[in-house]
């Protein structure tokens, strides 16, 4: 039997915090993760993993790295002790030569990727490899890499992109239920309809969606991940929405899945 397509998933991560919360966000991330198809392994990019050059994750067994501070300590106990996959890392590096691709030994997995698989496969079971975002290179160089990676869907791969569409920490309001601002709600919005109408150029070309998008994403490490999952989205395929909303009035927690979630 043919191996069924995995998804390709975006999601708004947030605040550290929801690794804890029960909440819209960490509700529907339960969901995906009971309805979907069950990967053989994932391949995260993960916003909090930005550096010059292309890297994978090429150990067995990847460390939990608290990439923060000030928050409670029971965070930084947090450990996510899923397994590396040097398999998926291999094919990683071969479906993107020649571009080359540094083997990582030290990183391991980051809270934008274990804040949000703690609720997807809360069992830690699934193998876990992070591609690094190469902060030398423009928004169609991501999206590229995307493309270049679709093929892994149907090898059983999940590809998890994880960062947020708006993510303007300037702005932020700690309160949860502060209003969201007026340009974040329309930069998320204006981003979910090109995306839900399979609009991908305006979003790969991001800096022309005007002031907004300048507030919205003002460094561009959280957006970037978005672009390796449209990049992976097969002709015919659909995008729906997982959840939306605004955090912290200038974080969108908006995620987006693309072809058979299973729900």
């Amino acid at each position: 039997m043919a191996q069924a397509r995995m998804p390709a998933v975006f999601i708004g991560h947030g605040s550290p915090m929801n690794t804890f919360a029960q909440n819209k966000y960490t509700q529907a991330w339960q969901q995906f993760g009971r309805t979907a198809p069950r990967p053989k392994a994932i391949l995260a990019i993960s916003a909090h993993w930005f550096l010059p050059g292309t890297a994978v994750t090429s150990m067995l067994k990847p460390k939990t790295i608290h990439d923060f501070g000030n928050f409670p300590q029971a965070l930084f106990d947090f450990q996510y002790p899923a397994p590396g996959s040097p398999a998926l890392a291999k094919r990683v590096s071969e479906l993107l030569a020649p571009l080359a691709v540094r083997a990582d030994e030290e990183w391991g997995l980051d809270h934008g990727t274990w804040s949000v698989l703690t609720h997807v496969y809360p069992q830690a079971e699934i193998p876990v490899v992070q591609l690094s975002i190469d902060s030398m290179q423009p928004p169609s160089f991501h999206y590229d890499l995307g493309e270049r990676l679709a093929p892994l869907r149907d090898e059983g791969i999940l590809i998890v992109g994880l960062g947020n569409i708006v993510h303007n920490l300037r702005m932020l309001n700690w309160k949860d239920e502060a209003p969201a601002h007026d340009w974040a709600v329309r930069f998320s919005d204006t981003v979910r309809g090109h995306i839900l109408q399979r609009e991908h150029e305006p979003l790969v070309d991001y800096p022309k969606l005007g002031a907004d998008g300048k507030l919205a994403i003002p460094t561009p490490e959280h957006y970037l991940p978005l672009l390796y999952v449209l990049g992976a989205q097969q002709p015919g395929e659909s995008a729906g929405v997982l959840v939306d909303g605004i955090q912290n009035a200038s974080i969108s927690m908006l995620s987006v899945v693309v072809g058979n979630s299973g729900s």
